[in-house]
């Protein structure tokens, strides 16, 4: 997928025919324009000239998107934009604000006035009007250049109406002369306008907040580093920074890029990446991460990965490239945007001739003509669903929840079915001690003979035993003839004594084992733990149970799912019994233990009968399953592999946050679907009103002034709508 940058947009209209040139190349088997970024993704062959050229030749302007820095400017685009739009909105004022003293003030009301001709009073209304259609001439720029492309948007209405009402205007002063006041609309041509640009001004403003999680990400990435070259500290840009290089961070300094710590230690508060508040203590060989900051110690680390391979910048592509991509929901809005133009500009000349043929005058006629041009809003369609992506998007990434694209915020709220892969999923993926049973010695006893038998092996159930034993400073002890007897256990020699460990079946070969002891280690096994028994010479010693332990929001994450109405499976190729176990701790709907990865996706589809599937898993057996599944959820402490096969990345690894993106994506299409219908709504509603059926009905009347401010108003309410998706809470 290649991203370009799209200049001269300035409603969905403009998107629309963008998309359709595009699409028409030959070899583009996808592309989506993204009003609210100005930007364009394009999936095929089609060459970057071709996509630039078709861009062009549609009446905009196109280049291909450039590195993290470059996408980093956005920000400073929008407050340019505002910037401007500011001055115009000023200097409209002034001069709007005289020609409402002398057209409504004089003519209308009678306020005093140093000239009393009529005539001198028409032609200081126009230059007035003029004035300030020559301050807004970007709206007669872009509309009548989109008009002569075949490509009328937004600005064309607004050009169209001003326009309409100054030449009539016009005309009338020059067939009348001062004899007419009272039939010209100069004020109403640049009153449009003026209340066109409040309403850019107010849209671009909004639109700039839909940004402000992306831009604090992005202010937090460091800009200078601190390596060591030749023996000496030295301070260079971050970009200078080589794979390999070894850099120091003092507390209080951000971390320049991925790395790995070589000496020192200290907290590292890692919020940026996270949204986790503590700070995560470093230890020699801990990873660090790029724009993670150093709260305490000393840290001299060792760069692994720089510039826009850190994880740091990761996050901020995936936040960006979700932004820039379209969700499902936004088609039926880009296709009525495709046509709304032509279709309002058609209203608008039959509302003219309607009139006219009922017997009103030509300016009676033209005012409601030009109601209808100004108050239709194709903007408020098209940001509907751009500008609720971008906050949702922007969040989630807050919150340690990455959407990689706009389908994926949208599909996740509408998932039936959550599969679960157990081990690091809903267990910590660690196995860990949990029950320590002596017989005939201490709890120290036993631990020390088992984790001195179990020191020299590379079984996970053995090593969670030696960890056990290090965290209690149990102090093991030197062994010799150490044996490793596949499928039953272990044996070695301690102090002169032979040791054993293993299964209930290998120790009951080796010594007399009680119904007791057989009936505790049975219950420990349908706990979905493992029982390692151990023996010294030809005496039992004990049992110590080992597992892999549920993570402690796991059950209370799968009761939030199911009062979402959500089925929960856990998938896993694990033993059914301790599959079923872990399962009824947590309570999970349905266990499908002993299933290959091969064989996983085919479960997926058989889960789909129930309605959209969503996998999370965090290994490389899930990767499958992730690319199978409507929406793939990877863990984010996962292998890398699971993490690229998936549609939204949990970064904090917990269970939990899987339960904040689906709540999220359902606030969203919420907020979209709200979007639309005000949107549609609006213009349902308004372009009827601005052209007159209600005036028999109701002797509702519109003139083309508030058919401009209601129009600059629709577009902010979208926005600012959107904007509420602020103040979601995981």
């Amino acid at each position: 997928m290649e991203q370009y940058n799209i200049t001269g947009m300035g409603c969905a209209a403009c998107s629309a025919r963008v998309e359709k040139a595009v699409s028409a190349l030959e070899g583009v088997t996808e592309c989506s324009v993204n009003l609210l970024t100005n930007s364009m993704n394009v999936c095929g062959t089609a060459t970057e000239e071709e996509i630039i050229s078709a861009v062009v030749a549609a009446g905009y302007g196109a280049s291909k998107k450039g590195s993290e820095a470059k996408r980093s400017d956005s920000g400073d685009e929008t407050h340019t934009e505002t910037a401007q739009l500011v001055r115009r909105l000023l200097l409209s004022v002034g001069f709007l604000a005289v020609l409402m003293y002398i057209s409504m003030g004089h003519v209308m009301w009678g306020l005093a006035l140093p000239v009393k001709s009529p005539l001198v009073i028409a032609l200081v209304e126009m230059v007035l009007a003029l004035t300030v259609m020559v301050i807004n001439s970007k709206f007669f720029t872009s509309g009548f250049k989109g008009l002569l492309h075949g490509a009328p948007n937004m600005d064309t209405l607004v050009a169209l109406g001003s326009a309409s009402a100054f030449v009539y205007s016009f005309a009338m002063t020059v067939l009348h002369g001062g004899d007419c006041l009272h039939e010209l609309y100069f004020e109403s041509a640049a009153m449009i306008l003026t209340l066109i640009t409040v309403g850019k001004m107010l849209e671009a403003r909004a639109k700039g907040k839909t940004t402000d999680a992306l831009k604090s990400l992005m202010s937090l990435a460091p800009k200078t580093a601190t390596v060591i070259r030749d023996g000496k500290e030295v301070t260079v840009p971050v970009s200078e920074v080589q794979k390999g290089d070894i850099f120091v961070v003092r507390p209080g300094e951000s971390i320049p890029c991925d790395g790995v710590l070589v000496s020192g230690g200290g907290a590292v508060d890692e919020s940026a990446l996270t949204g986790e508040s503590l700070p995560v203590d470093k230890t020699e060989g801990s990873k660090v991460y790029a724009a993670t900051i150093n709260k305490s110690g000393f840290l001299k680390c060792e760069a692994t990965h720089i510039g826009e391979d850190t994880t740091f910048s990761g996050i901020i592509k995936m936040v960006s490239d979700a932004a820039a991509t379209k969700a499902p929901i936004a088609k039926m809005a880009d296709k009525v945007s495709g046509v709304f133009v032509p279709v309002v500009m058609a209203i608008a000349v039959v509302t003219f001739i309607a009139w006219m043929l009922l017997g009103q005058t030509v300016g009676y006629a033209l005012a409601r003509g030009i109601s209808v041009l100004v108050i239709s809003c194709p903007c408020a369609l098209g940001l509907a669903t751009p500008v609720a992506i971008m906050v949702a998007s922007g969040v989630g990434a807050k919150h340690g929840i990455l959407f990689k694209t706009a389908a994926a915020i949208e599909e996740t709220g509408k998932i039936k079915v959550v599969a679960l892969d157990k081990t690091g999923t809903i267990t910590r993926g660690k196995p860990s001690v949990t029950d320590i049973l002596p017989c005939g010695v201490t709890d120290e006893e036993l631990v020390k003979i088992a984790a001195s038998l179990e020191m020299k092996s590379e079984h996970p159930l053995g090593r969670a035993i030696v960890a056990y034993a290090s965290e209690n400073s149990i102090d093991v002890l030197e062994t010799e003839n150490f044996e490793v007897l596949v499928g039953k256990g272990l044996k070695c020699t301690v102090s002169d004594s032979e040791i054993h460990g293993g299964s209930l079946a290998y120790i009951s070969e080796i010594v007399p084992v009680s119904d007791e002891v057989k009936a505790t280690v049975n219950a420990l096994a349908s706990e979905g733990k493992t029982p390692l028994l151990f023996c010294r010479n030809s005496e039992y010693i004990g049992t110590i149970a080992v597992a892999d332990t549920v993570k402690e929001d796991s059950a209370d994450a799968i009761a939030a799912l199911k009062s979402l109405g959500i089925r929960t499976v856990m998938l896993t190729g694990d033993n059914e019994r301790t599959a079923t176990a872990i399962a009824k701790r947590v309570g999970i709907d349905e266990v499908k233990a002993g299933v290959l990865p091969a064989n996983k996706a085919a479960a997926i589809k058989e889960f789909s009968a129930y309605g959209k599937v969503a996998m999370v898993g965090d290994g490389i057996n899930d990767a499958v399953a992730l690319t199978s599944a409507d929406i793939g959820i990877a863990i984010g402490a996962g292998a890398d592999v699971a993490i690229d096969a998936a549609d939204v990345v949990l970064m904090h690894s917990s269970l939990s946050d899987a339960v904040s993106a689906i709540k999220l994506s359902r606030k969203t299409l919420k907020n979209i679907r709200e979007n639309l219908f005000w949107a549609f709504f609006y213009n349902i509603i308004g372009i009827p009103l601005a052209a007159g059926v209600f005036i028999p009905l109701f002797a509702l009347e519109m003139s083309p002034m508030f058919g401009a401010a209601a129009m600059s108003i629709s577009s902010f309410c979208v926005v600012m709508n959107s904007l509420r998706l602020n103040m979601f809470k995981p």
